[in-house]
């Protein structure tokens, strides 16, 4: 338990954040998933919009560090080639 004043307020910043997060966080998993969904059902052309929702919020997400910039760049990059692979 946080004994000082600013220990405390620490903890409440602490459970701000964390709503905030967590929120963003769902957020941007949702976009992944329906990226995953338009893959999965083999249409390109649905996949393709949900791509470009999807790409901002993965960044977006690293730059808040809500997740590290490397995994958001790994599963754009992750999306993008199974997108191209509906083309073929």
């Amino acid at each position: 338990m946080a004994n000082t004043t600013s220990a405390k307020k620490a903890t409440r910043k602490i459970a701000r954040r964390t709503i905030v997060n967590k929120s963003r966080r769902t957020q941007m998993r949702g976009a992944v998933r329906i990226v995953e969904e338009a893959i999965a059902s083999g249409d390109r052309d649905a996949a393709l919009k949900a791509m470009i929702r999807a790409e901002p919020e993965l960044m977006q997400a690293a730059q808040r560090n809500i997740v590290h910039k490397n995994t958001a760049s790994r599963k754009v990059s992750r999306l993008s080639h199974q997108i191209a692979k509906l083309a073929k």
